[in-house]
């Protein structure tokens, strides 16, 4: 399991219709657009850059998630348990590939995949376009950590300017050791993972041109640097 990696895009999980946008819209991100997961039982507002995504997600119907093809992702206890030195982390970390190393995304079903995990394959995409989902999706102290097998590798363009792009994306997590689905995804490309005291994830915009810093908690388990 010796695939390079990148993030892709990233998630948060917040409260039911994500107010706390707000405090990034008052910053001077765009809002880019919102979406329901059917059969995930969650929706989002997602912020979109030049080379990624932040999505704030919410849980939207309990039942829909604890029973649908997503439960083992868990959104419910999640939610329910989020935020706090011995909570749950509310953050995603979705992967793809950098290289296709001669497959292509039209054979999916025989990549190998990044890290030790299983199969989502969620009711808004058609069969066999499935996410492979990490085994540490059980240890709820962890991101989520989800490969894309089905998406071929993207030529990322970078924009410069404000808030028009990340250069790095950091997470902290309270545990003692990662996982090793977990470790396997913290050298990708764009992305730092450390224990610490608290889940924090810290954002770095165009790199750190302006010299700036905003501390969004306790709204967001959140710091961006522009």
């Amino acid at each position: 399991m010796n695939m390079k990696l990148e993030l892709d895009h990233f998630f948060i999980l917040v409260e039911p219709e994500a107010k706390v946008a707000e405090l990034l819209i008052e910053l001077g991100l765009e809002e880019s657009f919102s979406r329901v997961h059917p059969g995930q039982g969650t929706s989002n507002r997602c912020f979109n850059f030049s080379n990624s995504k932040l999505e704030l997600l919410w849980l939207r119907d309990e039942q829909e998630a604890n029973n649908g093809p997503a439960k083992g992702l868990r959104f419910p206890e999640r939610s329910a348990n989020a935020l706090g030195a011995d909570s749950a982390s509310p953050f995603g970390l979705i992967f793809n590939r950098k290289a296709n190393n001669g497959e292509s995304s039209n054979e999916s079903s025989g990549l190998q995949m990044p890290f030790n995990g299983w199969s989502y394959q969620p009711d808004y995409f058609p069969a066999p376009m499935a996410f492979h989902i990490g085994n540490n999706s059980d240890n709820l102290i962890e991101p989520l950590c989800i490969y894309i097998p089905f998406m071929d590798p993207v030529d990322r363009v970078v924009e410069e300017g404000k808030f028009k792009s990340i250069s790095h994306v950091h997470v902290i997590i309270p545990a003692a050791a990662l996982s090793e689905e977990l470790l396997a995804t913290s050298q990708s490309n764009g992305l730092s993972i450390e224990c610490g005291e608290e889940h924090l994830m810290e954002v770095t915009f165009d790199q750190k041109a302006c010299g700036l810093s905003k501390d969004l908690r306790p709204g967001l388990p959140l710091i961006l640097h522009w």
